[in-house]
Parts: C-alpha cells; sequence; structure tokens
C-alpha cells in the first residue's frame, strides 16, 4: 500500500491489462481509492464490465490481445463520462493525440512511478465529482480570477481578451485537468475543417499566456502537450 493516499474514494474501478502482474500492483496501488476493484484481461471483457458495474473510471493498457485501445475508449464513452487513464509503453505523439481524441482522459507512458500514477488518478476522481454549476461562480487560479458568466478575468485589474482568446480560456477552463489535442481545440473555437490546427493555436496561446500568467515563459496554468495539445492546470490560488 502506497502512504499518503487521501480520504476521496470512488466506488467502483475498473482496471483492464492482459499482464497479470501489471494489473495486480495497479489493483493494489488503487484499493485505498475504491470499494470495489475490478479486473479484465481483453478489451472486450472490460466493455462488459464497464457497461454492467459502471465504474467511476477506468484504467485501460493498450496492448490488450483482443482489440486496440482506441476502440475501447471509443465504445466506453458511447456511454459513459467516467474518466479513463491510458497505460501503454508507446511514446508515439500521434498514438496519444489519437487516443485522447477517441476519449482517454489521461496517458501514462510505461514505466511509471505508482506514487505519481495514484495522484494523477485521484485528480481524476476529484475532478468528475466537481460539479459543472461550479463554474457558474467565479474561480481564482494562482492569483487569475476568471469570471465564465460575466466573461471577465481579472489579476488585480481587468484583463482585456479577444474572442478568440477567450473561447481558448473558456474551452480549457471547462475541461481543465485534460489534455485537448490541437484538433479538439481547433474545432471547439474555429469551427474550420481547415487550416494548420498547431499554427493557429501557437500565435494565440502565446499572446493568451502573455496576458494571464505570472511567467508566460514558465506558464503553470496552461500547459503545451509537446506535440500533442495544451492543458488548463487547476493551480492552487
Amino acid at each position: 500500500m502506497l502512504h499518503g493516499v487521501t480520504s476521496i474514494r470512488a466506488d467502483t474501478i475498473l482496471v483492464i491489462d492482459d499482464e497479470v502482474q501489471i494489473r495486480r500492483a495497479i489493483v493494489n496501488a488503487l484499493r485505498p481509492l475504491s470499494d470495489r476493484m475490478l479486473e479484465a484481461s481483453t478489451g472486450g471483457e472490460g466493455i462488459d464490465l464497464a457497461a454492467t458495474a459502471r465504474p467511476e473510471l477506468i484504467v485501460l493498457d493498450l496492448g490488450l490481445p483482443d482489440m486496440e485501445g482506441a476502440a475501447v475508449c471509443r465504445e466506453v464513452r458511447r456511454w459513459s463520462s467516467a474518466p479513463i487513464v491510458v497505460l501503454s509503453a508507446r511514446h508515439a505523439e500521434s498514438e496519444k493525440v489519437e487516443l485522447l481524441t477517441a476519449g482517454a482522459d489521461d496517458y501514462v507512458t510505461k514505466p511509471f512511478s505508482l506514487v505519481e500514477f495514484v495522484a494523477r488518478v485521484q485528480a481524476h476522481l476529484r475532478r468528475s465529482r466537481t460539479p459543472t454549476q461550479s463554474l457558474s461562480q467565479p474561480v481564482v487560479f494562482d492569483g487569475l480570477t476568471i469570471d465564465l458568466v460575466r466573461r471577465e478575468v481579472r489579476r488585480e485589474g481587468p484583463i482585456r481578451l479577444t474572442r478568440i482568446e477567450w473561447s481558448l480560456l473558456q474551452t480549457l477552463l471547462t475541461h481543465a485537468g485534460r489534455t485537448l489535442t490541437h484538433q479538439q481545440l481547433f474545432d471547439a473555437v474555429w469551427a474550420k475543417s481547415f487550416g494548420n490546427p498547431q499554427q493557429y493555436l501557437r500565435v494565440h496561446m502565446t499572446n493568451l499566456r502573455r496576458k494571464i500568467e505570472r511567467e508566460p515563459a514558465s506558464p503553470r496554468l496552461i500547459v503545451t502537450d509537446p506535440g500533442v495539445g495544451y492543458r488548463f492546470e487547476a493551480v492552487e490560488p
């Protein structure tokens, strides 16, 4: 058992991995976080368990014997909003983009620290339990106040954002803690089927960071996932 695990608990967590040793290690590490730990060794079995048990969080390994991890993500996402944390020994950025686009919430590459992994699972459980309506009230991160209802951003004084900058900030904040791919952000903000997402985003993200970050060269709020996309980190006030 890992030390320092907080009291947040899930009713059910599902671990889908065909390697018994890794699956058992993950189950043991996450047991303090859940009243019921379920295990599956194939994608098909995992989908069936996800449909019947309705877990609050799913850990999914990509190297399954019967189907691709992206296919499992897409199937589960048809009827479940539970966070999906993907495990993989593959490091290709294109694959990470594919999984996030298919509905995964996080992507952890092997080998990984169990302590860090548990912390990331806790963060996803915490975010999944935060009511969406809480964003109807102003939120404060690292001294930055964001009011989505009034469309206001303040740090000591008001910060003026362009329409595109506001749309990017709103989209990232609504999915705080989750990496959104370049294409997902591009589609949400521009709704275009043409153009280069990375080129568009790079310019506007630079301008947005310059306005809202304390140190734009070392951003804490809008973090880059190289080659993949961006995520909003919920930094404590």
